[in-house]
Order: C-alpha cells, then sequence, then structure tokens
C-alpha cells in the first residue's frame, strides 16, 4: 500500500506540473519576504520548467552568479537592470523568446524591480504588467514575476494583485481578487504627470524639427551624457515629434536636465489608441509602428499619458546606468 500511495502522489505532482506549464498564458507574481524564499522560489519554477523541459528565460536584477547558479545551464539569462531599466522593453523580449521556441510552451522569470527605482519607474512597470495580460493572451508562456514584498508599499503590493491574476506567498497561490483584466491599468498610473520643472525650455514646433533635435540634444550634453546617448536621445526626440506632427501638425516640446540625466517632453493633440504601441517589435516589411519601438528602445524610461484630448510622452536618459 505504502508503494501504490508513493505512485499516485507522484502522478498528481506531475499533473498539476503539466497543468501549469503547458496550455496557454499564465502570469503570476511570487511575493518573496527573505533570501530562503526568494531562492527556494527561483529553484522550484526553474526545477518544475526543466521537468517538462521547457525552455527558460530568466531576467534578474544584476545578474549576480550566487543567485544564477541554481539556474539550469540551459536558461537563458539577462540582467535586468539593462534590460528592463526600460520596462516597455519587456514585453518583445518575452515575445521573441515565445518565437524563438516555436512550438513549444516556455518560461520566464522576471524580476523588474529592485532598490532605487523611482516612482515613475514603479508605475511605469505596473504598467508593464498590466499590459503583459493583453501582449500574451492565447500564448503558450508561462510568466513568473519577482517581487520582495519587504521592502514595497502597501500601494506597489495592491497595483501587484490588480495586474497578476494569481499571487504566490509563502508556498500558497492564490487568486487575486482584484485582478483587473488585460491590459486595464490602475487608475493611478494613468493619473496626469506632474508639469515640467520652472526652467524647463519650451518650444512650440511645427515642421521645425530642427530645433527640436537642437534643444533635446543641448540639455543632453549639459547633463553629462556621452556623445552616444546624446545622439540616441536626439534620434527618440525627434521620432516623437515627427509623429506629432504628423498626425497632430506639431506640438510643444519642453526640456530640462539636472546633473547626470535629461527628460524631454512632447505634447500633442493626437491620440495613440494602441496600448502595446512601441512595445512589441513590428517585422521590418510592415509599414508604421517603428518609431515609437526604437524611442523605448533607446530611453532609460518612457511614460505616455494619452487620450481623446491629446498625448504627453515624457522621454529620460541618464549619463549612465
Amino acid at each position: 500500500m505504502a508503494g501504490s500511495g508513493t505512485g499516485i502522489t507522484g502522478k498528481l505532482k506531475e499533473h498539476r506540473v503539466k497543468s501549469a506549464f503547458s496550455g496557454g498564458f499564465s502570469h503570476t507574481a511570487l511575493l518573496y519576504r527573505d533570501r530562503n524564499e526568494y531562492l527556494s522560489g527561483l529553484a522550484r519554477f526553474a526545477e518544475a520548467a526543466a521537468e517538462v523541459g521547457a525552455p527558460l528565460q530568466a531576467v534578474l536584477p544584476g545578474g549576480s552568479t550566487d543567485t544564477l547558479a541554481g539556474l539550469p545551464s540551459c536558461a537563458m539569462l539577462a540582467d535586468m537592470t539593462d534590460l528592463g531599466r526600460n520596462p516597455a522593453r519587456l514585453i518583445a523580449s518575452g515575445q521573441t523568446f515565445v518565437d524563438s521556441h516555436p512550438e513549444r510552451h516556455v518560461c520566464c522569470l522576471w524580476e523588474p524591480v529592485w532598490p532605487g527605482r523611482s516612482s515613475a519607474e514603479l508605475c511605469e512597470v505596473t504598467r508593464h504588467e498590466a499590459l503583459s495580460n493583453l501582449a500574451f493572451t492565447g500564448q503558450p508562456l508561462t510568466l513568473l514575476c519577482l517581487y520582495d514584498a519587504s521592502a514595497l508599499s502597501a500601494e506597489s503590493l495592491r497595483d501587484i494583485e490588480l495586474t497578476h491574476p494569481a499571487v504566490i506567498l509563502g508556498r500558497q497561490r492564490l487568486n487575486s481578487a482584484g485582478y483587473l483584466g488585460p491590459g486595464r491599468v490602475p487608475p493611478r498610473c494613468d493619473a496626469a504627470l506632474p508639469p515640467p520643472p520652472a526652467d524647463a525650455e519650451s518650444l512650440a514646433f511645427t515642421d521645425n524639427l530642427g530645433q527640436v533635435r537642437e534643444i533635446s540634444a543641448r540639455h543632453a550634453e549639459a547633463a553629462g551624457l556621452s556623445g552616444a546617448r546624446v545622439n540616441d536621445l536626439r534620434l527618440a526626440v525627434s521620432e516623437v515629434a515627427a509623429n506629432a506632427f504628423g498626425y497632430a501638425r506639431g506640438g510643444v516640446l519642453s526640456a530640462w536636465h539636472r546633473v547626470g540625466e535629461v527628460a524631454c517632453q512632447i505634447e500633442d493633440s493626437g491620440y495613440i489608441p494602441d496600448l502595446l504601441a512601441g512595445r512589441r517589435r513590428r517585422p521590418a516589411d510592415q509599414p508604421g509602428g517603428h518609431g515609437l519601438w526604437l524611442v523605448n528602445r533607446v530611453c532609460d524610461l518612457v511614460e505616455r499619458r494619452t487620450g481623446p484630448t491629446g498625448t504627453m510622452t515624457r522621454l529620460h536618459m541618464r549619463a549612465a546606468h
């Protein structure tokens, strides 16, 4: 009887693993409270993926060797502080991973928050999590997002529940009663951005995009950005301004800087209804949409508020990561 019981338990465990790592999209947050819970959560997820032969992508802050040592050698590893500095890059990374393993279920392990993230960055992480539920609907992907519950505010923890269908605390998996649904962002993340500082330089523009580029580059240089990053910001601002001219016949640029960081904001009367605009890599031969993708690739953070009354896009670049 003992042998029979062990066999049944083994079959039940195997069924649970296969159910969690097969089929369509699954999006869960793991809230850990200490180092042991963190490492055990990583290990359980990696072991379950390996048991069913699911390719694993792990994007973790810093890519510390002691953390990654427990992951299988076949895992694709990346540093979240680089890839996920702008959270709007992550959906494309996940889609590329799915597409690179056709006809297979894949797993992604992401930790999008680390100490020092600003309130604006945390808000865009929350937006990313909400939009992941829209972007990956029906995709063969199991996504586990790690969060340090001991370091987050009650507001941030609430946002996690609102944007994840399920949450794991300890070893208990619970359905999120407050989950908003695919693509729905907590209202506070759609609140108006704070106004530019009093010393911001402003320019109303139509087709005078050369001035837009000159102002953005000048503030980037004053902030101490390298030549390559000055060029990146100039290109990003030019793309957003060109969209404003193309769809709204112009807009207003505001630019300001502090030591080590520059911000450029463009306001126009256009509306971007596509919630995933700039977050998905489009085929090279498909017209439109490439500019916003490029903006997200080169900027450290992109904040956008859009609606029937207009669009505000704020780009941030740092002198160093």
